[in-house]
This record gives structure tokens, C-alpha cells and sequence, in this order.
């Protein structure tokens, strides 16, 4: 458990001294604050690198749709935030996850306990395998409750019975099973025993994935009720950048265990710098203009056992010169509310200044 890493590791698996240092928050607003988050995974193969430096802010009452394509490392980071990555083979190497100013790298699993569900919870991707099948889905709420807000069994009955009329799931229901349930319904369930202790951040993985397109809707609008209504804060995990125009207030473009580029949700939308990001926006088919062919970023996702070095996009991106291949780009910060690029073109150290905004047409 990520509760239990009190020293640093080398690859292997030597004590490398103390965590990076990470105070508090930077403001009174600040909830989440990861900074240079190393998260590695030893198995009988190799070292596979899943989040390699990672840094990610979060304010109170904020949505943040972190976007990437699969293998990014998303659900990793937030397993991370959660306490559960595995160990082993699982190692977090480096960096802080700071919430409400204490790193939860620092602190005993019992207190992690205490966090992981009432303070931080998380909608999980699939709520076929999220739910035990063999326990009523009011059992299944009432357990949260129980467990967190030390009421009895009978008090937790009737409040899990008020989180499913929240998610609008009939009461006359409640003591019926996962299978009896259709998909839509399963996430909302599971939204509800994330949401039944009125936690202060919500990490939601891909809770669409599974749903089609009008309950996925449903599901969407229902969710940006209850942030409103239960005042939390979000990170959205997706693929679509429509449910993140939709929900979010921030977006952070995370590839290969990175984030290549973050900002406002205007300013990824409107202003995207990344060679990757305004690629991905490329790839999203245009209505409004025909074309024999759609637009792909050509090439796959560097295998995290051998990422290359340099700019871990350089081998995608056709913009890449030596330097992008030799040496990692820092960060720039450019025009806009903390819009922020890991890019060697907007450091000026490249000979291309612009970036074809074209892709797709």
C-alpha cells in the first residue's frame, strides 16, 4: 500500500534516502498537490515505469479531466492517491501526494484507512467487478457508511437508502443484487457508495466506459448535480474530450506517465500548444468538414519497460529534432490562467515556433 512507503527505493530496491520535501498547500484553496511522482513496477520481466515524475494541483470545488490514451498512466496516479497500489510489485519511488497539506505517502495505512472513503473516494471504471455480487447494493452503501460515520447498522440502512433516492434508484430496490441491476444502474450504485460519506475529493475512472450513449448522458448530468450539491472535488479520468468539455473546469494531458501539457479548460480547448494534445484534438472527426480519411497520431504509446529517452513523445512527433531525442523538455509556462507545456519548440529551443493547428482537415 502506498501508506506504507516511508523511505524511497532504487531500482533495486536499496533505501535511497528521504522523500522529496513537500510542504503544504500553496493556497488556502490548494487540495490535492502531487509533486514529482515516481511510480514504478517490479516484475519478473523488468521495471516497468507507469508515472515517471508527475506533477498534478487540484482546488478545492474544481473538476480536473485528466485525458491520455490507455497506458498513459492514468489509473495508476490514482490508485496512487487512494493508497492502493500493490506492493509488490508496485513501488512509489519518489515525490509527495499532498492532501489538505499532509503527504499521504507519509502516514500509516490505519490513518489511510480513516481517509480512503469518507475523505477521498473513487467511482471505479468497471461496476461489473466494483460491486460484490453476492451482497444487496444497500448493504453494500450502509458498509461505507457504517464503517466511517460510526453509526449503527440500522441508521446506516436508512442513509444508504437516501444515497440511492440521490442517485435516482428506487427505494422499493435497494435490497435487490448487483445482476438484477441493468449497466447505467450499476454505476450509479457505485457513485452512491463513493459519494455516501460526502467526501471532499472524488476520483472518477472512466465511469461511462461501459454505458451507452443516453445513460452515459444521464449518468454525466447526474454526476455535475451531486458535485454541486455535496461541494467535491473531481478528477476525471477519460478518453473523451467531450465529457471533459462538459464537466471540467481544468484539464491535464497526461502521455507516458507525464503531463505534457495543463490548464484551463479554455486554455487546452482553445489554445492547446503539445504536439500530442493538439493531436488528439486532430483525431476527433470534424461534422462540419468531408473527408475520405480520419487523422491518427501515427505510431503507439513507448512500452513503459523501454520509454525512450529524451521527450518520451519525440518518436510520434513530427516535429522532433535531436535534442527532443537526447534531452527531456522542462517546463514553460505560457499566457493564460497556469498554462503550463513540457515542449523543447515553446522553450525556444528548436528551429520549428509554430505547430500546425490543421491535423484532421
Amino acid at each position: 500500500m502506498a501508506g506504507k512507503n516511508k523511505k524511497q527505493t532504487t531500482d533495486n530496491g536499496l533505501a535511497a534516502g528521504p522523500a522529496v520535501a513537500v510542504g503544504g498547500p500553496d493556497d488556502k484553496n490548494e487540495l490535492l498537490n502531487i509533486k514529482g511522482l515516481v511510480i514504478k513496477f517490479h516484475t519478473d520481466d523488468g521495471i516497468v515505469s507507469a508515472v515517471n515524475g508527475l506533477d498534478l494541483k487540484l482546488n478545492a470545488g474544481e473538476t480536473l479531466g485528466l485525458v491520455g490514451e490507455t497506458g498513459a498512466g492514468k489509473t495508476t496516479t490514482a490508485l496512487a492517491i487512494m493508497g492502493l497500489i500493490d506492493s509488490p510489485p508496485g513501488r512509489i519511488h519518489d515525490g509527495g501526494i499532498v492532501y489538505k497539506g499532509r503527504d499521504l505517502l507519509e502516514i500509516k495505512e490505519e490513518e489511510y484507512l480513516k481517509i480512503r472513503g469518507k475523505e477521498i473516494s473513487m467511482i471505479f471504471q468497471d461496476p461489473m467487478t466494483a460491486l460484490n455480487p453476492v451482497m444487496t447494493v444497500v448493504d453494500q452503501i450502509a458498509e461505507v457508511i457504517e464503517n466511517h460515520q460510526g453509526v449503527d447498522g440500522r441508521e446506516a440502512e436508512k442513509r444508504a437508502t437516501e444515497m440511492l433516492k440521490i442517485v435516482r434508484i428506487p427505494p422499493e430496490r435497494a435490497h435487490e443484487y448487483p445482476h438484477q441491476f441493468s449497466g447505467g444502474m450499476k454505476q450509479r450504485v457505485v457513485i452512491a457508495i463513493a459519494l455516501a460519506c460526502n467526501p471532499s475529493l472524488l476520483i472518477a475512472d472512466e465511469p461511462t466506459t461501459a454505458l451507452d450513449v443516453t445513460i452515459q448522458a444521464q449518468v454525466l448530468e447526474m454526476m455535475k448535480d451531486l458535485r454541486k450539491e455535496f461541494n467535491t472535488s473531481m478528477i476525471m479520468i477519460t478518453h473523451d474530450f467531450g465529457i471533459v468539455a462538459e464537466t471540467c473546469d481544468r484539464v491535464a494531458i497526461m502521455y507516458a506517465g507525464e503531463i505534457m501539457e495543463s490548464g484551463t479548460l479554455r486554455d487546452i480547448f482553445k489554445d492547446a500548444r503539445h504536439p500530442y494534445t493538439i493531436g488528439l484534438f486532430g483525431a476527433i472527426p470534424n461534422l462540419e468538414v468531408e473527408t475520405e480519411y480520419l487523422y491518427q497520431i501515427e505510431g503507439l504509446m513507448p512500452d513503459p519497460m523501454e520509454l525512450p529517452t529524451g521527450c518520451p513523445f519525440s518518436p510520434r512527433c513530427a516535429y522532433a529534432e535531436e535534442l527532443c531525442r537526447k534531452e527531456g523538455p522542462g517546463k514553460t509556462v505560457l499566457p493564460g490562467e497556469d498554462h503550463i507545456v513540457k515542449c523543447h519548440i515553446h522553450a525556444g529551443a528548436l528551429e520549428t515556433k509554430e505547430i500546425r493547428r490543421d491535423m484532421g482537415i
